[in-house]
C-alpha cells in the first residue's frame, strides 16, 4: 500500500487523506477481487437508531454517547443529577468516555433521556 498523506485541522487531528487515484478506484470498485466479503448475520439491534444530532454531539465533542444525548436534550449534569437522586459528580462518572454504568443506571438515564435502553451504548 502506499503511504498516505493527511490534511489535519489546525489542532492536527487529520480530516482528510490523501491517495493515489488508483488505490481510490479499488475502493469504490465493488468488483475488485483484492477485497473480501464480509459475512453479515442479522440480529435484535439492526432496527435501533440514534439521531443524527446526537451522534455529531457525540463525534464533535469527543465525549462518550450518553453525555451526548444529555447535551441533545439540553440539559445539565445538574439537572440531571437532581431528576436521578444522585450526586453530580456521579453524573460525570457515567459520563465518561471509559466508563460502562450499571444497566439500572442506564434504564434510569435511558427513562429521563425518553430513549430506549438500546440507545444508550453503541
Amino acid at each position: 500500500m502506499t503511504k498516505l498523506q493527511y490534511i489535519n485541522d489546525e489542532t492536527g487531528k487529520p480530516l482528510y487523506v490523501l491517495l493515489p487515484v488508483t488505490d481510490y478506484e479499488k475502493l469504490v470498485d465493488n468488483t475488485d477481487d483484492d477485497y473480501e466479503s464480509v459475512p453479515y448475520k442479522a440480529d435484535h439491534h439492526d432496527d435501533e437508531i440514534i439521531p443524527h444530532d446526537v451522534i455529531s454531539i457525540m463525534v464533535n465533542q469527543d465525549i462518550s454517547l450518553i453525555a451526548a444525548w444529555r447535551i441533545y436534550l439540553g440539559m445539565s449534569q445538574y439537572e440531571v443529577a437532581e431528576k436521578l437522586q444522585a450526586t453530580q459528580s456521579a453524573v460525570s462518572q457515567w459520563e465518561s468516555v471509559d466508563s460502562t454504568p450499571q444497566k439500572k443506571t442506564r434504564k434510569k438515564l435511558a427513562a429521563l433521556y425518553g430513549c430506549r435502553l438500546e440507545q444508550m451504548t453503541l
